[in-house]
């Protein structure tokens, strides 16, 4: 799996888009979630499962003015 295209080495079956985020330490409060490319909404953090050849893009929303 690859994590904002860096391999992530800690995949296992069953990692969820929530378990990389806790592993990872992302603390965020706006984040955009993509998994291969199709966009993930928060209250689907807990169920989207990754597969071992899945591209997983979490990135830091940020504004300004």
């Amino acid at each position: 799996m690859m994590l904002n295209h860096r391999p992530y080495q800690d995949w296992h079956e069953g990692l969820t888009v929530q378990g990389v985020i806790e592993h990872m330490k992302f603390t965020w409060p706006k984040l955009v979630v993509k998994i291969n490319g199709k966009l993930i909404w928060p209250e689907q953090y807990g169920q989207a499962q990754l597969a071992e050849g899945d591209d997983l893009e979490i990135i830091h929303l940020l504004g300004g003015g």
